[in-house]
């Protein structure tokens, strides 16, 4: 009786994780899981599929390709936010459309100027992260190119 009650506890806490770890084993839905038990807002999906994307770009831009971004960046400027009022400051429009115009030239990119423009690109977004929304900073360093 006394290990059940030491085990029901442990079951209960691992088995939401075994869930999402399942949910998640194709990579492709990994960003646009819900990672919130209440849901998670259109901007913070869309910003996880933007890391996913980069991560992958990043991957192109290191063996000399052509980048080919799959997500739609533009969203940023019109995703519902988790707190809209962190997205009502005079920063975060000046920064997302900053962010839109470094995925446009680096959507346009040849293959010798991808890694120029997809540093500003990450620029932009720890610029904005460092404004308004800080946590996922340690996140978005992953997508530097020197942070191989």
């Amino acid at each position: 009786m006394k290990k059940l009650i030491v085990l029901l506890p442990l079951v209960c806490l691992l088995a939401p994780v075994g869930l999402v770890w399942q949910a998640c084993s194709d990579e492709k839905n990994c960003a646009t899981q819900p990672l919130n038990p209440n849901g998670d807002s259109e901007l913070a999906l869309l910003m996880r599929a933007m890391f996913e994307d980069g991560m992958r770009v990043k991957v192109q831009i290191l063996k000399g390709e052509t980048p080919d971004i799959q997500v739609d960046f533009k969203q940023i400027l019109t995703a519902k936010a988790t707190a809209p009022e962190k997205m009502q400051t005079a920063d975060f429009e000046p920064l997302a459309t900053s962010y839109v115009q470094a995925m446009r030239a680096l959507d346009a990119a040849k293959p010798e100027e991808a890694a120029q423009l997809f540093t500003t690109m990450v620029t932009t977004c720890m610029n904005c992260h460092h404004n308004t929304c800080p946590g996922p900073v340690v996140r978005i360093k992953k997508l530097f190119l020197e942070s191989n």
